[in-house]
C-alpha cells in the first residue's frame, strides 16, 4: 500500500514538473518571440511609473499579449527597478523582452518630440520635430529664425519639457564666430564662452545634447572630433603634397569647403589648388579675399567689388603667393578628404558653369571660354 502511494506520488511530481517546465518554456518562447503590435508606436513612460502600469499601457495599446509574463519577465531579469521615463519607439512586431529592454536600458527618448538649432552660413533656425512612429520620420511642427522671428508658442511649450531631445547642428563652411553666436543664442544650453575657438577647429556634425548643456563643453566636443577627422585624413594622405603641416591642409580644406557646395567636385576644386600651388601660381580665390574683409564675421551679402580685390590683407589670394595663414571657415569631412586626397587631374582653373557646379580647365584659352559662357549665363537670367 505505502509503496503504490509512493509510486503515484513520484509519477504525480515528475508530472508537475514536466507540466511546470513546458509552462516556463511557453512563457520564456512569449516573451522573447515577435509581440502582436502591428504598427509602430511610441511608448511614453511617465515620471514614477512601475512596471504593473507600464504593462497594462503596453498591453492596451496591443504591443504586448499577456500583462503578467511581461512584468514576471522585467522581475526575473532584474531590470524592473531601471525603468526609464521617456518616449521610446517600439516598432512593429516587436518582442517582450526587446521592449524591457528599451525602457529600461539608457534612458534617452527615440522618438517623441525633437528641438534642432541649426546654425548656418546665412542664418540660424531652430525647428520643431515630432517624430511619426509608423514612417520613423520627423515632421516638422515649427521652424524659426531665432535671431528675428518672435518665439512662437509651439516651441516653449516643449522646450521645458524633460522628454524633449536636444540636438544642434552645424553646416558645413560656417565660421567659428557664427558657430559661437549661434550658440549664444541656443537658450537650451548653459554657461559662457570665453572666446572665439581658432577659425577650422570645429567639426560641421549635428550633436545630440541635454538641456542645460555647458556651452564651452560642446565646443570642446566639436573640437576633438574635428581634431580626429583632421589626423585620421592627414595619417591617409596622398603623397607629394604641397602642404608642410597639417595646419595648412585645413586651410585648404577650408578653401574648398567655401569654394564648391557640390560633393562630388570636392576632388576636383582641391585638384586645381593643388595644381596651382605645385606650379607656383596664385590661388587667386574669391572666398580668402571676402574673409579678409568680413574675418569671419558674418556673410559679405554681396559681391566683391575690384577694389576689394586690390586691397592688401594676409587672406587676399590674389596678391599673396601662398595660401592664407588661417584657415577661413570650419570644412566639413569631405572637404578635409579632398584636400588630403586630391584627384589628379591637369586642371588650373574653374568658374560656375550655371547649373550649381563649376566649369573646370586646363588653360587660360579654355578657362576664358568658360568665363564667357557662364557671364551670358549671368546676363540672360538678369533679363528675366
Amino acid at each position: 500500500m505505502w509503496r503504490h502511494f509512493a509510486s503515484n506520488a513520484l509519477t504525480m511530481l515528475v508530472l508537475i514538473v514536466f507540466v511546470a517546465g513546458g509552462v516556463i518554456l511557453w512563457a520564456k518562447n512569449q516573451y522573447t518571440q515577435p509581440g502582436p503590435l502591428a504598427d509602430a508606436i511610441c511608448l511614453r513612460v511617465e515620471s514614477g511609473s512601475k512596471i504593473p502600469s507600464v504593462a497594462r499601457q503596453l498591453n492596451e495599446e496591443g504591443a504586448i499579449s499577456n500583462e503578467t509574463i511581461f512584468k514576471i519577465g522585467a522581475e526575473y531579469s532584474d531590470s524592473a527597478r531601471s525603468l526609464k521615463a521617456g518616449s521610446f519607439l517600439l516598432r512593429e512586431g516587436i518582442s517582450m523582452a526587446e521592449i524591457n529592454a528599451i525602457i529600461t536600458g539608457s534612458g534617452r527618448s527615440t522618438c517623441g518630440t525633437e528641438v534642432n538649432f541649426r546654425i548656418g552660413i546665412l542664418r540660424n533656425q531652430v525647428v520643431v520635430s515630432e517624430l511619426d512612429p509608423e514612417t520613423n520620420r520627423y515632421v516638422v511642427r515649427v521652424s524659426f529664425d531665432p535671431a528675428e522671428d518672435a518665439v512662437p508658442t509651439d516651441y516653449t511649450e516643449v522646450r521645458d519639457d524633460p522628454d524633449v531631445r536636444f540636438r544642434v547642428t552645424l553646416a558645413e563652411g560656417a565660421t567659428s564666430w557664427q558657430i559661437t553666436e549661434g550658440l549664444k543664442a541656443a537658450d537650451f544650453l548653459d554657461g559662457e564662452v570665453a572666446g572665439v575657438p581658432v577659425e577650422g577647429t570645429l567639426a560641421p556634425d549635428s550633436y545630440e545634447v541635454a538641456s542645460g548643456t555647458v556651452r564651452s563643453a560642446l565646443i570642446t566636443q566639436m573640437s576633438e572630433a574635428q581634431k580626429a577627422i583632421l589626423e585620421e585624413a592627414w595619417r591617409n594622405r596622398a603623397a607629394d603634397l604641397p602642404y608642410e603641416t597639417i595646419e595648412e591642409a585645413l586651410i585648404m580644406a577650408s578653401i574648398v569647403e567655401k569654394e564648391t557646395g557640390v560633393p562630388e567636385e570636392r576632388g576636383q576644386v582641391a585638384s586645381v589648388f593643388v595644381n596651382r600651388l605645385r606650379q607656383g601660381i596664385r590661388l587667386q580665390t574669391d572666398p580668402t579675399v571676402i574673409y579678409g574683409i568680413t574675418l569671419g564675421q558674418g556673410s559679405l551679402g554681396r559681391g566683391l567689388r575690384q577694389s576689394e580685390l586690390r586691397r592688401e590683407t594676409p587672406w587676399n589670394t590674389y596678391l599673396i603667393d601662398a595660401l592664407p595663414p588661417t584657415p577661413i571657415a570650419n570644412p566639413g569631412k569631405a572637404s578635409i578628404e579632398a584636400a588630403l586626397n586630391p584627384e589628379e587631374t591637369d586642371y588650373l582653373f574653374f568658374v560656375a558653369d550655371g547649373s550649381g557646379g563649376h566649369a573646370f580647365a586646363k588653360t587660360l584659352a579654355e578657362h576664358n571660354e568658360n568665363v564667357a559662357k557662364w557671364r551670358a549665363i549671368e546676363a540672360e537670367r538678369s533679363n528675366n
